[in-house]
């Protein structure tokens, strides 16, 4: 007898006495398949674990590197979400569409800002595989301004293989996130007493794997574990950062050279190995005044306590891991996205939203003043670039960059039912491309050719799986192209093309430089001059990459790309109109870098707080009611300008306006009024212009930490507000 159900393998009579019962096998990996925990950190460079020679605390990495392996040939793509991309599906970064950040889309295959449907992720071939599959941390791999509550939703954790998400789409705070997401919602930050970021996503991850394994310990579950730490701002418990009082004193350049030696000693860096001359633009640390040290060395406090505390939490989960006896057969990568960061210059900064927006450092004494905040909630940190090059000792320049600071990067792997060489070290050239074939390897899991109907593009990685056991087997690479901003290199069979692109030059010229990896570990000998053959022979491997895997054309804009005209309707409008209550994230909202604008708030009842906040203690603005008057907080990354009516609110209903007018390219006029009538005005002598914010826009509170020093967060309005209005206007060059 017929029936509506597609493949149904029993048989149908009138009775069920006359019928046979089918049930569609369980679609389950084999008996014993490892579970697999993936954990990413960020901005951590190849030197800043102690098992890579450094001398930050890190225990519990160390010991996981003690029951695997260390790789000392592993390469990224410098940067966080083309990294991810990379980990994520196999595929090299441009293939897939993420060739920089999921900030933007610049109309160009390579250059979409999130991961092509062909190029099915981890998440969801171990999901089809039976796996569960759990993600907490930060995610970046979807376009920002459809992280709004209106999606779409396709590019979100859920709808690439994760059964659960907890953490955000990018960072900011450690102390309350910017936009926290559960699954496909967003969450209020808790505003518990020593929240933070680091600690949450590893309470979330023990949470998943404690409910999954309580329901049904046979399945096997992939665990996706993103640390925040340690990209800026270097936010850590006080107690931690207190450990390295004093203990960075004597400068990155001595840090360097302790750093590679303890490298020659444990093995990570052969002997012989020379440490890279100081990057370009790098002052030696004897050329700096004590002030100027000091606080060079309280930043790099800060970065330390913050990777302690996240290996803290690595032991929390390694722990709950014992404890439930899944640790032997859970296959651990642990590994980072990207080298140590130029992004902080000369001398770093407690509060980085000023140097992104080209604002005037702040004087050494002011700096100096506020040294015991970094690392705090009311601070931004960034460490100083010479920190940066220590972090990637003893390799050539940084995160974003093609030489070895930025795109060599620690790895270590785990699975001690597997891996018997304990404490191994391995060689062979390899790539964050390599790691998802590995995983398929070792879990048995087959590469699909379809995904939810979309056929599936190659994929470019080869499995690492064979030097688990075979420590001096030649790489099964044969070559690797790199390209971000502009800079450039291309690896084959030890040898190493690179050039560094000076933004806004002609591209032919760019010096390239040659060096033979396997006999030059950083890159300190350019064999340019000496191997022309080579050098044109690697050159033009690179160009053929680059038409292979969608690189062209060649882009070196950075924040400029944020201007440029795709459609995007959701923040093009010239008016928005938002209720109370609600949220949106940064690239969700208006339009506001350069703009002049008007904010028209309808209040059905008076009260007292937030009307709009945009920002937190850091950066930002706000316009709120205190002591019955409207008042206007612009902060422009730590200096407030702030305008207070003349008058105090109406009872009942009233109307109110922002008119915030752009006078010059860094000067505003902010004007206040209450019912039509103009009630305080003020001069802004500088505005931001390329960040206007690290937390997005919220109506009726303020969603992160407090933009004004006037109140305390949420400080949400106690009256009731109709609606708020946006009109934007006129927009000036930045």
């Amino acid at each position: 007898m017929p029936t509506s159900e597609p493949g149904f393998q029993g048989r149908i009579g009138r009775t069920v006495a006359e019928s046979t019962p089918w049930w569609p096998p369980a679609h389950t990996p084999p008996a014993g398949s490892p579970n697999v925990l993936v954990i990413v950190f960020d901005d951590v460079g190849f030197a800043d674990f102690g098992c890579y020679g450094s001398e930050i605390s890190t225990p519990n990495i160390d010991r996981l590197a003690a029951s695997g392996l260390r790789y000392n040939n592993f390469h990224t793509t410098a940067i966080c979400s083309s990294s991810r991309a990379c980990l994520m599906t196999g595929r090299n970064h441009h293939a897939v569409g993420m060739g920089m950040v999921a900030n933007w889309d610049t109309g160009f295959p390579g250059y979409r800002g999130h991961v092509a449907k062909s190029a099915g992720m981890l998440s969801e071939i171990l999901q089809s595989a039976g796996y569960a599959t759990f993600a907490a941390g930060k995610w970046h791999l979807t376009p920002l301004d459809q992280t709004t509550a209106a999606g779409p939703y396709d590019q979100w954790p859920l709808q690439r293989g994760f059964d659960r998400f907890h953490g955000v789409f990018v960072g900011g705070s450690e102390w309350a996130p910017e936009y926290l997401i559960r699954d496909n919602h967003r969450v209020e930050t808790p505003r518990t007493p020593g929240y933070h970021f680091s600690a949450d996503i590893v309470d979330q991850a023990i949470g998943c794997i404690r409910d999954h394994v309580s329901a049904w310990p046979e399945k096997p579950y992939f665990q996706y574990l993103c640390f925040h730490a340690c990209h800026s701002p270097l936010h850590a418990p006080r107690e931690y950062i207190e450990r390295y009082r004093g203990k960075f004193d004597a400068g990155w350049d001595a840090c360097r050279e302790s750093r590679l030696a303890r490298q020659i000693d444990l093995g990570i860096a052969p002997r012989g190995t020379r440490l890279a001359p100081r990057n370009p633009g790098v002052r030696a640390w004897t050329e700096m005044s004590p002030g100027e040290q000091r606080l060079c060395a309280r930043l790099q406090e800060s970065f330390a306590g913050m990777l302690e505390h996240a290996d803290a939490q690595v032991g929390r989960l390694m722990e709950w891991l014992d404890r439930i006896g899944q640790r032997d057969n859970t296959l651990i990568v642990l590994l980072s996205d990207n080298g140590g960061t130029m992004e902080g210059g000369d001398l770093g900064a407690a509060n980085w939203h000023r140097k992104q927006n080209r604002l005037p450092d702040l004087e050494l004494e002011a700096a100096l003043a506020g040294i015991d905040d970094i690392g705090g909630p009311h601070s931004y940190p960034v460490y100083p670039a010479g920190w940066g090059q220590a972090s990637n000792t003893p390799l050539k320049r940084y995160k974003s960059q093609t030489h070895g600071g930025g795109v060599r990067d620690p790895l270590i792997i785990s699975w001690p039912a597997r891996i018997t060489d304990r404490g191994g070290i391995r060689g062979q050239f390899h790539h964050l491309v390599d790691v998802l074939p590995t995983v398929l390897e070792a879990t048995g899991a087959g590469a699909p050719q379809r995904i939810k109907g979309v056929e599936q593009q190659p994929i470019d990685g080869r499995s690492m799986l064979y030097s688990f056991a075979a420590a001096g087997q030649p790489t099964v690479k044969r070559r690797q192209y790199f390209e971000m901003f502009g800079h450039r290199g291309m690896w084959s069979d030890g040898w190493k093309a690179v050039t560094y692109h000076e933004r806004g030059t002609d591209f032919e010229k760019d010096q390239w430089e040659l060096y033979h990896l396997d006999e030059d570990f950083s890159e300190c000998e350019d064999l340019a001059a000496r191997q022309p053959q080579k050098l044109r022979e690697l050159i033009t491997q690179w160009w053929e990459e680059a038409e292979k895997y969608d690189v062209l054309p060649l882009d070196d804009r950075s924040m400029e790309r944020y201007n440029v005209p795709k459609p995007r309707p959701i923040t093009t409008r010239s008016r928005f109109v938002y209720y109370p209550g609600a949220y949106l994230p940064t690239e969700g909202m208006p339009n506001l870098r350069n703009a002049s604008y008007a904010i028209t708030v309808h209040v059905a009842r008076e009260g007292e707080g937030v009307l709009v906040g945009c920002g937190d203690r850091t950066i930002g603005f706000a316009l709120y009611v205190l002591d019955g008057r409207l008042v206007h907080d612009y902060n422009c990354a730590g200096e407030h300008f702030v305008v207070r009516s003349d008058s105090r609110l109406p009872r009942g209903a009233s109307t109110l306006r922002l008119d915030f007018k752009r006078t010059t390219g860094s000067e505003a006029l902010a004007t206040l009024y209450i019912d039509g009538s103009q009630a305080g005005a003020g001069l802004l002598p500088r505005t931001l212009r390329t960040s206007l914010h690290s937390v997005g826009l919220s109506i009726g509170w303020n969603a992160g930490e407090a933009v004004s020093p006037d109140y305390a967060a949420p400080f949400a309005y106690s009256g009731a507000i109709d609606k708020v209005v946006f009109d934007i206007g006129e927009f000036l060059p930045p």
